[in-house]
C-alpha cells in the first residue's frame, strides 16, 4: 500500500474512532441527563412497615419483582379535546408481579369504582369527607393523596410489597405506543365512542399514538359500557403488546430496550427504585424467559354493591386466594379462560389404600376469569 492510501486509511480508521467516541459520549451523556431527570421527579414510596424504598439491591432484584402501573385521567397540560375536569383520578391501575423463578408473570387489574377502607395516607379532612363512611374510592387515591398514596392503598389491600411504581397520564401513552412502533389489535364490532373519540371498523388495526390512547380509554364503545368492560378491552391490547414485545425480540435487544426505557423515563413518573436505566433495562429483560402461556392478566375478582354506595364494587371472593399466591410465589395460571386454584397445582398424588395405585389430582379451575399472553383475543 502506498504512503498516500496508508495516510488516508490511517485518517478513515481515526475518524471513525472518533465519530464512535463521541457517539459513545453523547448516549452517555443522554442516559446520565435522563436519570438526572427522573431522580428530580422520583416518587417517594414505603413498605408495608413504613420503611423507604430505595435503590433495590442486586438481591431484591434477583428475587419477585412487583411493580404498580398508575394510569392517570388528568387533564393538566392535555390536549384540549380531552376535557376540562380538574380532577386527577386513577384510571387504570395494575400490579405486575413475576416471580423469583422468572417463570411466571401476572398482571392484576384494579377496577377504578372499588371501595376499598381509607389508607392512612389521606388527610384527616379528607377522611371527614369521605362519602361511604370508612370506606372510599380507589382511583380517588391519586388525587387525594399522590401515586405514592394508590400503591399504599393496593399494599393494604394485598399485604404485598410493591417496590416499583410508575405513573403515566395520556400524552405518556401516546409516547410510550409511539416507541413500541404501535400495537395491532383485533375489533369484532364496530367501536365508536364519542367520548375517547374512538371510531374503528370491525378488523385488524395498528394502533398507536391517540388511537392508542382512545382504545385505552374507551368505555363506551365497548361491552357494556363498565370500567369492567374497559379492563377486558385493555387486555386485549395488553396481551397483543406482549407479544409483539416476544415476537420481535425486544428483551433481547440493548438497543430497543434502552430506547423503551428512555421513552419511559420521559413519559412517566418513577419511583426510587428505578431512576436508573440500567435498572429499568434489567428488570425488563427478566421477563424474556417466560413462556406468554404463563403471563396471565386478571382482573380482581368484585361484586356490585347496594344502597347508597350502588354502582360501586367490593373485593369478592377469590381475591385473597390471589394475594395470598402473589405472597408465597405459587403459580398464578389460567387454563380455558380461568384462574387455576393455586393449591391444586402442587396437590399431592391420590393413594388407593386398597390397591396402592396413584392418582394424579387435577388442577382445579377457580371462578376467577383471566386470559393469558398467548390468547389471541378481540375487542367486543
Amino acid at each position: 500500500m502506498s504512503e498516500h492510501k496508508r495516510s488516508w486509511w490511517k485518517i478513515g480508521l481515526g475518524s471513525v474512532a472518533a465519530v464512535s467516541l463521541v457517539l459513545a459520549g453523547f448516549v452517555g451523556f443522554n442516559v446520565w441527563q435522563l436519570s438526572r431527570t427522573l431522580e428530580s421527579a422520583a416518587v417517594e414510596v414505603y413498605d408495608l412497615d413504613g420503611s423507604i424504598y430505595g435503590e433495590p439491591t442486586q438481591a431484591e432484584l434477583d428475587g419477585p419483582l412487583n411493580l404498580l402501573l398508575i394510569g392517570s385521567d388528568t387533564r393538566a397540560n392535555q390536549n384540549a379535546n380531552y376535557g376540562s375536569s380538574t380532577a386527577n383520578l386513577a384510571d387504570v391501575i395494575m400490579l405486575l408481579h413475576v416471580n423469583e423463578a422468572r417463570d411466571n408473570a401476572v398482571v392484576l387489574s384494579f377496577p377504578r369504582d372499588l371501595l376499598i377502607p381509607i389508607p392512612d395516607c389521606i388527610s384527616e379532612e379528607d377522611r371527614s369527607n369521605a362519602r361511604y363512611g370508612d370506606l372510599m374510592q380507589i382511583n380517588q387515591t391519586l388525587d387525594l393523596g399522590g401515586p405514592s398514596c394508590v400503591l399504599d392503598a393496593v399494599q393494604g389491600i394485598t399485604n404485598v410489597s410493591i417496590p416499583h411504581l410508575g405513573l403515566i397520564d395520556f400524552k405518556g401513552v401516546i409516547g410510550m405506543s409511539e416507541a413500541i412502533g404501535g400495537v395491532e389489535v383485533c375489533v369484532a364490532s364496530p367501536i365508536s365512542d364519542p367520548y375517547s373519540q374512538l371510531e374503528l371498523d370491525a378488523g385488524t388495526h395498528l394502533l398507536e399514538g391517540e388511537q392508542a390512547l382512545a382504545f385505552l380509554r374507551t368505555r363506551y364503545g365497548v361491552g357494556d359500557g363498565s370500567d369492567l368492560s374497559r379492563i377486558s378491552n385493555q387486555q386485549v391490547f395488553l396481551t397483543s403488546l406482549v407479544r409483539k414485545v416476544m415476537d420481535e425480540n425486544i428483551l433481547t435487544s440493548p438497543i430497543r430496550l434502552y430506547s423503551l426505557a428512555s421513552a419511559a423515563a420521559e413519559n412517566m413518573r418513577l419511583s426510587e427504585s428505578l431512576t436508573k436505566l440500567d435498572t429499568m433495562v434489567a428488570m425488563a429483560r427478566e421477563l424474556n424467559d417466560v413462556d406468554l402461556e404463563n403471563i396471565s392478566f386478571l382482573r380482581l375478582p368484585v361484586y356490585d354493591l347496594e344502597g347508597d354506595a350502588a354502582g360501586r364494587l367490593g373485593i369478592a371472593e377469590g381475591a385473597e386466594d390471589i394475594f395470598t399466591a402473589i405472597r408465597n410465589e405459587e403459580e398464578l395460571l389460567v387454563v380455558d379462560g380461568k384462574l387455576i386454584d393455586p393449591e391444586s397445582l402442587n396437590a399431592e398424588p391420590e393413594v388407593n389404600p386398597e390397591t396402592g395405585e396413584t392418582t394424579t389430582v387435577a388442577p382445579k379451575p377457580t371462578n376467577v376469569s383471566g386470559v393469558t399472553a398467548a390468547d389471541e383475543l378481540c375487542s367486543n
